[in-house]
């Protein structure tokens, strides 16, 4: 746990998903709505996680559908103008992540004084967005360039809403992906957002890191699986639970929000 020894101050990190509305430059932006709307949902958003005892936060773009593997001028610079906005506000670790493009993930975390970022650094995939290859050494250059030694990098190694090129196992892509590219962190993810983490790959990530470094499951924690899925995992990206009616494009429940950390606080006491 050494790298993230800053953040995980509570065992079983877990990490709330602050999901921006579609942003300026994507197919589904409100223009009628504007920036506004988007700065609002963010911070009503952040608040629920914060008041209700989240340990951290992690903002994202999930609303901007279809993705995109560069990052566009307008969403990039939309997206940090609606971090700025709430910097203020934050207090508790904090981490980025856009998607699916890591060098914009390190810019956008380094602008925004972010703890972590969390992206898909490594492999090559057969994707809803084409043909994806991530490139992690242009990634890891910038932050070492930009002399950000504060940023922690989550590497996701299973990618969502793609198939990986190749045949190579979860044990040996989380081993080599701490070997090779020394990822921070790794994140085991379902097939697409909201779906459950399959046990057994969780499992083999586990065997490979060997304590080495963090694993959390990346999508799909219910307040019904957290504690099979914590036996494991050394903490979880939670999103689409934690809102109204357990629907990703719903806003945060803090109401849901107070359960589950009320189940993580007991699976931590025991």
């Amino acid at each position: 746990m050494r790298s993230f020894k800053d953040i995980m101050k509570n065992s079983k990190l877990i990490i709330g998903m602050v999901h921006m509305p579609p942003l300026p430059g994507t197919a589904h932006y409100d223009k009628d709505k504007g920036m506004n709307y988007i700065l609002d949902v963010a911070y009503e958003d952040m608040m629920s996680l914060q008041i209700n005892g989240i340990d951290s936060f992690m903002f994202g773009n999930e609303g901007d559908r279809p993705y995109i593997l560069k990052a566009s001028n307008e969403t990039l610079s939309a997206m940090s103008f609606v971090i700025g906005q709430l910097k203020k506000e934050i207090k508790i670790p904090f981490g980025v992540n856009y998607l699916w493009d890591p060098v914009a993930t390190v810019s956008l975390a380094t602008a925004s004084d972010a703890d972590f970022a969390r992206e898909v650094f490594t492999g090559v995939y057969d994707s809803d967005m084409g043909l994806w290859e991530p490139k992690a050494a242009e990634a890891l250059k910038l932050r070492s360039d930009l002399g950000n030694k504060k940023l922690k990098l989550l590497f996701n190694i299973n990618a969502e809403f793609a198939a990986p090129l190749g045949d190579r196992s979860i044990f040996q892509k989380a081993k080599s992906a701490v070997f090779s590219s020394t990822a921070d962190a790794i994140c085991v993810s379902g097939p697409i957002t909201g779906e459950d983490v399959d046990l057994t790959n969780l499992n083999e990530a586990k065997k490979a890191l060997n304590e080495s470094v963090p694993l959390f499951a990346n999508t799909g924690v219910k307040l019904e699986t957290l504690d099979s899925i914590l036996k494991v995992a050394d903490g979880c990206v939670v999103g689409t639970s934690l809102k109204y009616d357990g629907v990703t494009w719903n806003q945060v429940d803090g109401k849901r929000v107070l359960q589950f950390m009320d189940k993580v606080n007991e699976i931590r006491g025991s």
